[in-house]
């Protein structure tokens, strides 16, 4: 069994104890074939506990810096982090949106699931912000329907994203899969692009039943 398997078995249960994961609409997501998942992004703990409520492998972007710690806690985060399932990308500067996007289209391509968290960060406040358009360009250059989902609850449990998660229930809702074939060969225009993230982030918000934002969550941290 590959690392991930071993590892969803082992850290499933552990999880589910803890977290209580309600799952909702999991049906939705296709059993096989490629598949990207998109949704809000809550705290930390986000990327651990939605892969265990899918019955297949999800594959997902982490910073590189989770796996180039030194030492023997730098190699078990290294394990454990891309056990689990993420990828590691340097996401810094000019070529890091790139990266990433080349990452999951790549990803995609060999028929694998792909999350990704459209808002490109943790919402600094609980509500949900404007998409970047990369996952609007991924779904139209390999296909690939889109299944949103909305974590519920993990913010609660984890606030700020820092320290230690506290026990307790979060939801975790799919919703149906949204294909854009209409757009096709379409993927470098900007109002399609733009149409196409504002649709994936209103199933999001209606999913989640989170107050949008018309704003970069990158910007209103920064503000």
């Amino acid at each position: 069994m590959s690392r991930l398997t071993v590892i969803k078995a082992v850290l499933g249960p552990i999880l589910r104890l803890l977290f209580r994961p309600q799952v909702e609409g999991a049906q939705n997501i296709p059993g096989t074939g490629p598949v990207i998942l998109a949704g809000n992004h809550l705290t930390f703990i986000d990327s651990m506990i939605m892969p265990i409520c899918c019955d297949r492998p999800v594959f997902y972007i982490g910073k590189d810096e989770y796996v180039t710690g030194k030492g023997l806690k730098g190699r078990l985060m290294a394990w454990f982090f891309t056990g689990c399932g993420m990828i590691p990308v340097d996401r810094d500067g000019g070529r890091g949106g790139v990266a990433a996007l080349m990452t999951g289209r790549r990803v995609l391509e060999e028929g694998n699931a792909f999350a990704i968290y459209p808002e490109g960060t943790r919402s600094p406040d609980g509500r949900l912000y404007r998409g970047r358009t990369g996952i609007a360009r991924l779904t139209l250059m390999t296909g690939a329907p889109v299944v949103p989902f909305a974590m519920i609850g993990t913010d609660k449990l984890q606030p700020g994203g820092a320290g230690l998660p506290r026990p307790g229930k979060v939801t975790v809702r799919f919703g149906e899969p949204m294909e854009f074939s209409r757009y096709e060969g379409m993927d470098r225009d900007r109002y399609v692009l733009r149409a196409v993230t504002d649709s994936v982030m209103a199933e999001a918000m209606r999913l989640s039943g989170q107050e949008y934002v018309d704003m970069y969550a990158t910007k209103a941290k920064a503000a």
